[in-house]
This record gives structure tokens, C-alpha cells and sequence, in this order.
């Protein structure tokens, strides 16, 4: 049985956060963080962008998860919220894609100083459009080896095509339709990251849109939430993916490899109707 109890106010609690915390921002000054250390690190790197409400519990249980699932990289978290979070961080594109470039930056840097150590990209929803935007502003021979988005809060149409091009693996979407409050409810209300009024792609999945290369999606995984994710304290609300033991049972084993994506959903049901 669904515990549909537990669904709606883990996502109300993120989302009322998220909303108090961009009300305070006037207060805050506006400033770049630094570039995480461990991006100049020779090994595998973990590049984890948080979404809207900043660097926060979740994430850390997340990033906890993917060590413990045997997840061996030097982790970064970039907070691209600019000590400025909540709605202010939603709103502000032209920011935001300063900050995909930094993010874009971070990675060559990376993959320049090791070329054959795994990338790993990592991201929770309004993270996922700085991933995506990211991906987009790389040159043509960099390249990350794995995506997770998890509860992307993109428009459900957005063309993933130019993204796709600097994935080596796949790209992971984790959504769910019981992640109402924040991406049904609330991204019709406030906007996606990309600024559309409608449910996000982590709500409802990515749709691929006319015009977007077929062959590139074949590396897009959906990944609707499915009950038996319970058991690793996944209860298909706004942050359940994020937890610690659904990281190290269903993520890790995805980036290291360890899942064949050939039972997953095909592209062709991702496909406009």
C-alpha cells in the first residue's frame, strides 16, 4: 500500500522552504561561490548541482548513498543558488546560464587534467536545468560519462538533443506523479527552471519534441517511480530519490554500470503523441 501520507508533505515542506528562503534573500549579497576543490583533482569526480533551495540534507544523502554503493570519486557540490535561494534562483535565466557556464567550465577543467577518469553529474530539480544547460556549453570533445537528473524541473518538452551529445552513457530521469506539490501544483504556479507554467518533466517524464534527434535519446533512461522503492525509503514525493539507500541501491549500480538499461522503457514512449 502507498503510503500517499508521507507524499504530500515531504514535497510541501521542500517547497514552502524553498519559497521563505528566496523571501529572505533580499538580505543576502549575491556572489558566485568558489569552484569546489576536488574539480582539480586527478580520479573519478561526483559534480553535484542542488536544486532552488540551495545545498541541503537531502543532498548529502544522496551524495552518502553513492559512496556507500561503492561510488569511489572525488565529490564536488556546486550551489548554484548564489547564496540566493528559493524563487529568486527559479526566476533568474540570465544567471543561471552565467552559472551553466561555470558548471560547463568546472567539467572541461576536469576532464582536461584527467582525460580517462569518469565524470559523474548529478543534480535534483532546478539543478537539472543547470546540468542540462551545462552539458549544452561544452566543446564537441568533452564529454561526461553518466547524468543523473533526479526530479528535474524542466519543461516536459525541452530538447535534450544538444545535452545528449556530451553523455557518454546515459541519462537518467527519476520522476514521479505523486510529486504534486511542487512539480504539478507548483511549477504550473511559479514556472520550470526554464520558465514554462506547466507540470515538469520530473513529474509526468520528458517528452521528446519534434525535431530532436531520435538516436540521441536512445540515451535518455526514464525512470517513473515504481513502488517497490519503498523498501530504500523512496516514497515518490519531491526528495524520496534523494535518499541515502535509494542512492546506494538503485543509483550507484546504475553509474557504475552494474544495471543493463535494456529493460528499461524505450525511447519510442517518450516520443510527442
Amino acid at each position: 500500500m502507498r503510503p500517499a501520507t508521507w507524499i504530500i508533505p515531504l514535497s510541501l515542506v521542500l517547497g514552502i522552504a524553498s519559497l521563505a528562503a528566496g523571501e529572505d534573500a533580499a538580505t543576502r549579497p549575491v556572489q558566485s561561490p568558489p569552484v569546489p576543490e576536488a574539480v582539480s583533482l586527478k580520479g573519478p569526480l561526483v559534480l553535484h548541482l542542488p536544486g532552488i533551495a540551495g545545498y541541503l540534507g537531502c543532498d548529502r544523502h544522496l551524495l552518502a548513498g553513492l559512496s556507500e554503493g561503492g561510488v569511489k570519486a572525488h565529490v564536488a557540490v556546486y550551489d548554484w543558488t548564489d547564496n540566493d535561494p528559493g524563487l529568486r534562483a527559479l526566476h533568474a535565466y540570465e544567471r543561471n546560464q552565467t552559472e551553466a557556464q561555470r558548471v560547463a567550465d568546472m567539467i572541461v577543467d576536469h576532464a582536461r587534467l584527467d582525460p580517462t577518469s569518469p565524470i559523474y553529474l548529478t543534480s535534483h530539480s532546478g539543478g537539472c536545468g543547470i546540468a542540462i544547460w551545462a552539458l549544452e556549453k561544452l566543446p564537441a570533445d568533452v564529454a561526461v560519462d553518466s547524468v543523473l537528473l533526479m526530479a528535474p524541473a524542466l519543461s516536459p518538452e525541452y530538447d535534450l538533443t544538444h545535452a545528449l551529445r556530451h553523455v557518454r552513457g546515459q541519462l537518467y530521469a527519476f520522476t514521479s506523479v505523486h510529486d504534486v506539490v511542487v512539480l504539478e501544483a507548483g511549477t504550473k504556479l511559479f514556472g520550470t527552471i526554464d520558465g514554462v507554467l506547466t507540470a515538469a518533466a520530473g513529474f509526468g517524464g520528458f517528452v521528446r519534441p519534434p525535431g530532436a534527434d531520435i538516436q540521441l535519446y536512445n540515451k535518455l533512461i526514464p525512470e517513473p517511480y515504481e513502488d517497490d522503492w519503498m523498501q530504500y525509503d523512496d516514497y515518490g514525493d519531491h526528495i524520496g530519490a534523494m535518499s541515502r539507500k535509494f542512492a546506494a541501491n538503485v543509483l550507484a549500480p546504475l553509474l557504475l554500470g552494474q544495471v543493463s538499461p535494456a529493460t528499461r522503457p524505450s525511447p519510442t514512449q517518450i516520443d510527442a503523441q
